[in-house]
């Protein structure tokens, strides 16, 4: 008979919710260099209001009963367990990878405590509140996100957009893309699609110092700051010696309906860095942990895992700009329903999700 020690290397969305779940049922330990969980849907809104940041973080320690936070970095994993930075080893009766992606700051912070982030988010702040035009590189959910946000706290800043793409989220349907460019043009955001650059801007993202680059098209934009919003990476470094599986041309892990990594009944994987066919976005991992909950669960009663995930056949998204504004698209009855800007606040805008998160990480009883 198995033990009960579930190692799970990944402390973000789908790796939290699956330790809390697991928590009271099972050994668990958490690999985690991060001293909290990072709500980093909220880390555009705390670069643009210092003051709201703190609202991102949830100490793992406050949250988790008996479970084991162990403040490491994996740098290997096989089928018994995996191997830490420091050479310690961690035996796992189940294993689960959800170590996610990353993404350029301040979409997701780079640091590691939360003293550091901060820190972080304040100095960009203060770059950010001295510069007059910025110009975003990239129009997908992040560089839209961050430009609402920035026109929230400063409406008379220049904000820019530019993007090589010839069509705004082309995945979506054109009530929603056409609402969204009525949006964008009421806060008075300059969107240039179609306009990749001839050379990146020579200063480093981030930081207050005027330029200007040229597109493609022989365009010249000026700003006195930028910030990179494309660019997404898959965190599998560790697996990269193959003793446990090989990786996609992505860097993402062959999964199957149940979420095991393939090969395996007691090694799962969830969020970001699974195969699975759809967008990589916060709620998804968090459905996956749920159903890896039920498994691992299962399995330590004796029965037979059979809780399958099922991707949505049609994207969804929630994209704020600002707390009052944005656009979005939910599962209804009858397929996909584009929603109205009150649906968008109340959902994600007004708060980021931060209740659900007090709710979800409330302090240990």
């Amino acid at each position: 008979m198995m033990g009960r020690t579930v190692v799970i290397v990944g402390g973000g969305y789908g790796g939290s919710a699956l330790a809390r779940a697991l928590d009271g049922e099972a050994d668990v330990v958490l690999v985690e260099p991060r001293d909290a969980f990072v709500n980093s849907a909220g880390s555009l809104r705390a670069l643009t209001r210092p003051d709201w940041a703190p609202r991102m973080f949830f100490p793992y320690e406050q949250w988790l009963r008996r479970g084991t936070v162990v403040r490491e970095r994996a740098v290997s994993a096989d089928p018994g367990g995996v191997t830490l930075s420091s050479g310690r080893r961690i035996e796992a009766d189940y294993l689960v990878l959800a170590t996610g992606s990353s993404y350029a700051y301040p979409a997701k912070p780079a640091a590691d405590s939360t003293e550091e982030v901060l820190d972080d988010l304040l100095r960009t702040h203060k770059e950010l509140a001295g510069s007059d035009r910025v110009l975003i590189l990239g129009a997908g959910p992040v560089g839209l996100e961050l430009a609402g946000e920035i026109k929230e706290v400063w409406p008379r800043k220049h904000v820019t957009i530019a993007d090589p793409a010839e069509r705004l989220l082309p995945a979506f349907p054109a009530e929603m893309r056409d609402e969204l460019r009525r949006q964008l043009d009421e806060l008075g955001i300059d969107l240039r699609l179609g306009a990749g650059l001839s050379a990146p801007p020579a200063t480093a993202p981030g930081r207050a110092e005027t330029f200007t680059v040229t597109t493609t098209a022989g365009d010249a934009i000026s700003a006195d700051i930028w910030f990179r919003a494309h660019g997404v990476r898959i965190n599998s470094d560790y697996l990269a010696g193959g003793e446990l599986t090989a990786r996609t041309p992505r860097g993402q892990v062959p999964v199957t309906g149940t979420l095991n990594v393939r090969g395996y009944e007691h090694v799962y994987a969830i969020g970001d860095i699974t195969d699975v066919a759809e967008a990589k976005m916060a709620g998804y991992a968090m459905q996956h942990a749920e159903v890896v909950a039920r498994n691992i669960l299962a399995q330590l009663r004796g029965e037979r895992p059979e809780a399958t995930y099922r991707p949505l056949p049609h994207p969804m998204i929630l994209l704020p700009l600002g707390p009052r504004g944005g656009v979005g698209q939910l599962p209804g009855p009858d397929g996909p329903v584009v929603v109205p800007v009150e649906t968008v606040s109340a959902y994600k805008g007004a708060d980021l999700f931060t209740g659900r998160f007090v709710e979800q990480f409330g302090a240990a009883a």
